[in-house]
């Protein structure tokens, strides 16, 4: 394997999905398709595996300091 080949984030980690260029954290992987959930909590959505890639670093910062702002606001 290449070094420079990026890898699909695996479960539990932070993803994108390209099509609807939407982050949220990898739950599974059911009958060819990721199921991905918002990382401050929600509804999970599927994405096509072609479509489920690395966040940028800026997306990825962006995505935890929501996290943190959000559990701020709750009182965590």
């Amino acid at each position: 394997m290449a070094s420079n080949q990026q890898t699909r984030p695996g479960i539990g980690e932070l993803a994108k999905d390209s099509a609807r260029g939407r982050l949220g954290v990898v739950m599974g992987e059911v009958g060819g398709r990721v199921q991905i959930r918002p990382a401050n909590g929600g509804t999970e959505w599927d994405a096509m595996p072609d479509n489920v890639v690395v966040p940028s670093a800026r997306e990825e910062l962006s995505a935890r300091l929501a996290i943190r702002n959000g559990n701020s606001r709750d009182g965590l």
